[in-house]
């Protein structure tokens, strides 16, 4: 029995928690997605799940694999894949190694930190917005548009607002400047999601299973992640508590979402309202972790090793009654 991670090798999410179960000493096993034209993936559906990752000459059978701690990018940006004829041999052979471990992790039995269906509610912005408000945060006014006069106008109702993308793509958060708002025709080509802007101090907050890791960010930037490029000093993290109505909202929005990690984005306003913008699925935290001290990498081993424990006792159990 081990855990399996699969990801890019030097992700530092994946190293470090690869580094803790170490020291917890549960076996791992790894699949780099760097070496995707190296790796082929067998894969059965049915009654059961039956599948095998073959890299190189090493054959892993995930069978044994009693949890995962899964972070792909998408295998198509791995240099030699990229390099590769658009939509030729390498391109597909990437795509489906992809489609293949992603479909098993959605469909093992195994603990898997993230599953890839549940964190598809980062592609769409307004769905989490939905879900976030049924927690009990308040969300900003927002507008998603490909409308420039009903941008013109959210802009015009709310005075300060910034705009982002729909999707799950990073993108950068930016106000709209007085002198863009005759940029806003662009919006015709992409949708764009506008909201009011909340002013205020931003606390990212990590829930590990019931943990909950809150980083206050003191930063002028509306993007505390590009400040330098925004004209600012970087951003200042340290650690802080959260009042527990806060840290259950957390609780809930992530288990809401089917997500046993994520990242959560706060903003506590002047008047001491909790704002939530977005929940990320597959959160950096290795960021705040070095910032702060805060052992979130631990956490989410500790995380898969007691997943690993309750797959495990249910295998044994099912076999039993087999």
């Amino acid at each position: 029995m081990f855990v399996l991670l699969w990801g890019p090798a030097r992700d530092p999410q994946l190293t470090a928690v690869g580094r803790e179960l170490g020291r917890l000493g549960v076996p791992v096993r790894s699949v780099d997605q760097r070496r995707v034209l190296g790796t082929a993936v067998e894969l059965s559906v049915g009654a059961a799940v039956s599948a095998a990752v073959c890299v190189g000459g090493d054959r892993i059978d995930l069978a044994e694999a009693v949890a995962a701690y899964v972070r792909p990018h998408d295998s198509r940006r791995v240099a030699e894949v990229a390099a590769a004829a658009e939509g030729g041999p390498k391109q597909q052979h990437a795509a489906a190694v992809d489609a293949a471990l992603l479909c098993w992790a959605d469909v093992t039995p195994a603990y898997v930190v993230n599953r890839p269906g549940n964190q598809t509610s980062n592609g769409s912005k307004p769905f989490q917005l939905a879900v976030i408000a049924r927690s009990g945060f308040a969300v900003p006014e927002t507008v998603v548009t490909n409308d420039p006069a009903e941008a013109a106008d959210f802009a015009r109702q709310h005075g300060e607002v910034i705009f982002k993308s729909v999707s799950g793509i990073r993108s950068r958060v930016r106000r709209l400047a007085t002198a863009e708002i005759g940029r806003l025709k662009d919006v015709l080509c992409c949708p764009t999601q506008f909201q009011r802007r909340i002013p205020g101090t931003d606390v990212r907050v990590h829930v590990v299973g019931a943990e909950v890791f809150a980083t206050e960010v003191t930063c002028e930037a509306d993007d505390y992640r590009y400040a330098t490029h925004q004209g600012h000093a970087p951003a200042k993290l340290s650690a802080t508590e959260l009042p527990e109505r806060i840290a259950d909202r957390c609780r809930h929005v992530a288990a809401g979402l089917g997500l046993p990690v994520a990242g959560v984005d706060l903003r506590r306003s002047p008047d001491g309202e909790w704002y939530c913008f977005e929940v990320n699925p597959s959160p950096a935290f290795c960021y705040y972790e070095a910032a702060t001290g805060q052992p979130v990498a631990a956490a989410v081993a500790a995380l898969l090793a007691a997943g690993m424990l309750c797959a495990a006792g249910s295998a044994r159990e099912m076999a039993r009654h087999g």
